[in-house]
């Protein structure tokens, strides 16, 4: 059962959140992230990807980064943009975008709770990456980009979110991308008690996104632990920042591929080879998103085709091999261009929903031949995966919102 604790939360004096909060570290590259970084000094950008504040020759991963960072932070505590709560709370995290609310639990799990399987993961971590959240989260000697988890909904967790989000909240701010970010926060203890004692009888939670921030969080308890042989358990590098929703509020956005080439095939050759699982019907100019599973819209040559999946792929029934992702990597991509590994093949590239068809068709009149728009993964499909202890191919789900980084901040020592 999951092990769901309040925790002493460091965030942003009210007045200043709107400034600090930031999106999360991984969504830029470093050019990008210099330029968002020097916006504002207050954007926890500058702390999470503290080689903003370097020259481009020093490398982004050297010691002084991770310094840098921790230097940040201790003077954004010192000079007051930070705020220490003074007692063990539960917060309310709701982000509203497009109308659509999701509201999440915002609280510490349990690293026991990742290694016993009962946080439960659908994806692949790459060691590079998790080195630098490690050593970051290590020199700062705190966690400051929460994990995005996903629980069964719950009622008496929904009980207590309805209450809470009757009172006045901490934050209530619009970023610059129009989505709306509100904060809440549970204080009484019975509501505490009720948080608490509910996760404790669910015995699974989902990462739904950030991965390599869980990992890395974990390895950094487990480095703590090796440094405090006589630990109890209780210490606060036992437990990870995290916002939990319950997943009926959470909506997938797909993941499109694009790819370089057709492999030596000409277009009609192309088109004859996929006829042997897939139906196409050309549709013309306007841009296609599926409506439905086992559909796929493919732009090529200026016209956009509408991809149906043969009966005998929809009639597949294991977990990973039905993903939509999984019948177009297995079914087309393998077989017919020749794309036998999409994590390190350099003929395909990958398009987050939230960017839009166009960006499709921009990427097939610049540097790609064609380009095939997804049916968004299912929670459900997430949760069928993760219970069968199962990994999902690469770029299969696309969250959207995304969590702003520096509104809530975990201090690994007290």
């Amino acid at each position: 059962m999951a092990t769901i604790k309040p925790f002493i939360c460091i965030r942003p004096d009210a007045p200043l959140a709107h400034r600090v909060a930031a999106l999360p570290y991984d969504v830029y590259s470093r050019s990008e992230a210099k330029t968002a970084a020097a916006k504002d000094p207050l954007s926890f950008l500058n702390i999470d990807r503290a080689e903003t504040q370097f020259p481009d020759e020093i490398d982004t991963y050297a010691d002084c980064v991770y310094a840098k960072a921790a230097e940040l932070l201790n003077a954004r505590i010192a000079d007051g943009t930070f705020i220490t709560d003074p007692n063990r709370n539960y917060y309310i995290y709701e982000l509203t975008m497009g109308g659509r609310v999701q509201t999440g639990i915002v609280a510490c799990a349990s690293i026991d709770d990742y290694l016993n399987n009962v946080i439960k993961k659908h994806e692949n971590t790459r060691a590079d990456k998790e080195e630098d959240r490690i050593r970051h989260v290590d020199a700062c000697s705190a966690q400051t980009g929460p994990i995005f988890l996903a629980y069964r909904r719950n009622e008496t967790l929904a009980a207590v979110v309805a209450k809470t989000k009757k009172n006045a909240p901490l934050y209530d701010f619009t970023a610059e991308d129009g989505i709306t970010h509100r904060v809440f926060v549970i204080s009484e203890p019975s509501d505490i008690a009720a948080v608490e004692n509910a996760f404790s009888s669910i015995d699974s939670i989902y990462i739904a996104d950030g991965h390599h921030r869980a990992a890395s969080a974990v390895k950094v308890g487990l480095k703590r632990r090796a440094e405090h042989p006589g630990y109890t358990g209780t210490e606060e590098f036992n437990f990870f920042l995290s916002v939990l929703f319950p997943e009926d509020e959470l909506k997938i956005l797909p993941y499109h591929r694009v790819v370089k080439d057709l492999n030596g095939l000409n277009k009609e050759a192309f088109l004859s080879r996929i006829s042997e699982y897939f139906t196409a019907e050309p549709l013309g100019t306007d841009a296609f998103a599926p409506a439905e599973k086992g559909t796929f819209g493919m732009f090529l040559d200026h016209t956009w085709y509408r991809l149906t999946a043969a009966d005998s792929l929809l009639r597949i029934t294991d977990p990973v091999e039905s993903l939509d992702v999984s019948l177009l990597q297995n079914y087309l991509l393998a077989p017919i261009l020749g794309i036998g590994d999409p994590r390190t093949d350099k003929r395909i590239d990958f398009i987050g929903g939230i960017r839009g068809l166009g960006e499709l068709e921009r990427r097939v009149s610049e540097d790609m031949i064609v380009a095939f728009s997804m049916y968004p993964t299912s929670i459900t499909e997430l949760f069928a995966v993760s219970d069968a202890g199962r990994l999902m191919p690469p770029k299969s789900t696309w969250f959207e919102p995304k969590l702003r980084s520096g509104l809530f901040i975990h201090k690994l020592s007290e």
